[in-house]
C-alpha cells in the first residue's frame, strides 16, 4: 500500500491547490493510505472542511508535533520560516514513514537536508503567474511536479528544471474544488454598481499597497461609482492581524466598500469570481480572475522596466498606471477599452491553464502521482 501525505505548513491559501488531489487519491485509488497533516488545529480544521466536500475520500488527518511554544506563535503571527522549519525538522520520523509527500510549497525540500531519502517529493506548485519565484532552481529537486499548462512546462523545460517522464500537465486543482463550492454564494452587495477587486502582493519590494495602497481605499471610498472589494494576498496582513482589524473597522461604515484582510473567502476565489474588474499588482490571483476575460489595471508602483520582463508578461493584459494621477478615469477606461485586452486575455489563459474541457483536473493529477509512485517504486 502507498502512504501519500499531504502537509500543509505555510498559510492555509495553498491548501486549496493541493487538497483536492489528496480527496481524488484517496477516492479513486483505495489501495493508498492518504495523510493530510497541519500544523495548528485551526488549519486542519479547515482542511477538514473542504474535504467535507468529498464524502467518497476516505483520508486521514494528523497534526504534525510542534513544541507549544512555536505553535502558539504560529497560531498567532502565521507562519514564518522558523515555524515552517520546525514543522520539518519535529516530524521527520513521521515524514520517513511515507513513500511521497505532496506540498504547494517548496520549503519542504528541506527534507532532504534534514536527512529524509525515502518518500519522492511532489511539487503541485500553487498560483499560475509569471513571477519568477514560480520558476526558482530547486525546481529541479523535486522528483515529480505538477504543472497547469503550455506557458509553464517551456519555461521549466527550458531551464532544465524538469524532464519527460517526471512532470505532468494540464492540472489546477483549486479550480476543483471551488467549483464543488461555489453552489450557493450570496451577493456581496447590495446594489447594481460594478465591482472592483483590489488585490495587492504582499511583498514591499513589489506590492503596490506601501506605496499606494491607502490612496486607492481613499478613493473609493470617496466616490459613488463603483464598489471595491480590498482582498489582498493573504500573507500581506497575517503578521500585522491588528492592522488588517484596524482597516475593517475605518471602512465599516461604507456599504460600497468590503474590506477582508484575510478570511478563507479571500483565497477560495470568492471575490476573484465576483469583480467586474481586477485592479493589482503581481499576484498571480489575476490568472484565477482571467479564466473568465474582464478589464484589468495594474499599479507600477515601484516603477519597474516591465515590458520586455517576462515576468510581468501578465501586464500586458491591460493598462498599466506608474502613479495615481487620472485614477478614476483610467478605472473607466479599463471598462470601455477592454475589448484591446480581450484576445490577449484568452490567449494567456489558454497557454497557462490547458484543459481539455470544464470538468475536474485534479482526477488526471492524482492518477498520475500514483502512476509514477508505482512505476518509480
Amino acid at each position: 500500500m502507498l502512504k501519500i501525505a499531504f502537509p500543509y505548513i505555510a498559510q492555509p491559501h495553498q491548501t486549496l491547490h493541493s487538497l483536492p488531489i489528496a480527496m481524488e487519491i484517496a477516492s479513486r485509488h483505495p489501495d493508498t493510505e492518504v495523510h493530510v497533516a497541519c500544523t495548528t488545529e485551526a488549519h486542519l480544521d479547515y482542511a477538514k472542511t473542504l474535504s467535507a466536500l468529498y464524502p467518497q475520500a476516505k483520508a486521514r488527518f494528523d497534526l504534525l508535533r510542534m513544541p507549544d511554544f512555536l505553535r502558539r506563535g504560529i497560531e498567532r503571527s502565521g507562519p514564518g520560516v522558523l515555524g515552517k522549519m520546525a514543522s520539518l525538522f519535529f516530524n521527520r520520523d513521521y515524514f520517513s514513514r511515507f513513500e511521497a509527500i505532496v506540498v504547494p510549497e517548496r520549503t519542504s525540500l528541506y527534507l532532504r537536508r534534514m536527512g529524509i531519502r525515502k518518500p519522492r517529493l511532489i511539487w503541485t506548485r500553487h498560483g499560475a503567474g509569471d513571477r519568477a519565484i514560480g520558476f526558482a532552481r530547486d525546481v529541479k529537486e523535486f522528483d515529480f511536479v505538477l504543472l497547469s499548462g503550455k506557458k509553464i512546462e517551456e519555461r521549466l523545460l527550458s531551464q532544465g528544471a524538469i524532464s519527460p517522464g517526471r512532470y505532468y500537465r494540464g492540472s489546477y486543482a483549486k479550480f476543483d474544488i471551488v467549483r464543488r463550492m461555489a453552489r450557493a454564494r450570496p451577493a456581496l452587495f447590495d446594489n447594481d454598481r460594478p465591482t472592483v477587486l483590489y488585490n495587492p502582493h504582499f511583498s514591499p519590494k513589489l506590492s503596490s499597497w506601501p506605496v499606494m495602497g491607502e490612496q486607492v481605499l481613499d478613493y473609493f471610498a470617496k466616490q459613488d461609482r463603483y464598489n471595491l472589494i480590498f482582498a489582498p494576498h493573504y500573507r500581506l496582513f497575517d503578521k500585522h492581524r491588528q492592522e488588517g482589524e484596524q482597516l475593517v473597522r475605518r471602512f465599516s461604515h461604507l456599504d460600497h466598500m468590503l474590506i477582508d484582510p484575510g478570511s478563507p473567502r479571500s483565497i477560495d476565489m470568492t471575490y476573484t469570481m465576483a469583480a467586474d474588474l481586477y485592479l493589482g499588482d503581481v499576484s498571480s490571483q489575476v490568472a484565477e480572475f482571467l479564466v473568465r476575460p474582464r478589464p484589468c489595471l495594474f499599479l507600477n508602483a515601484h516603477h519597474t522596466a516591465w515590458k520586455n520582463d517576462r515576468n510581468y508578461h501578465f501586464w500586458h493584459l491591460g493598462n498599466v498606471l506608474d502613479t495615481l494621477d487620472g485614477f478614476g478615469s483610467a478605472l473607466d477606461s479599463a471598462v470601455t477599452n477592454h475589448d484591446e485586452f480581450l484576445e490577449a486575455q484568452r490567449q494567456y489563459i489558454l497557454e497557462t491553464f490547458e484543459f481539455s474541457d470544464d470538468g475536474p483536473t485534479a482526477p488526471g493529477a492524482a492518477d498520475a502521482i500514483v502512476d509514477y509512485l508505482r512505476n518509480a517504486a
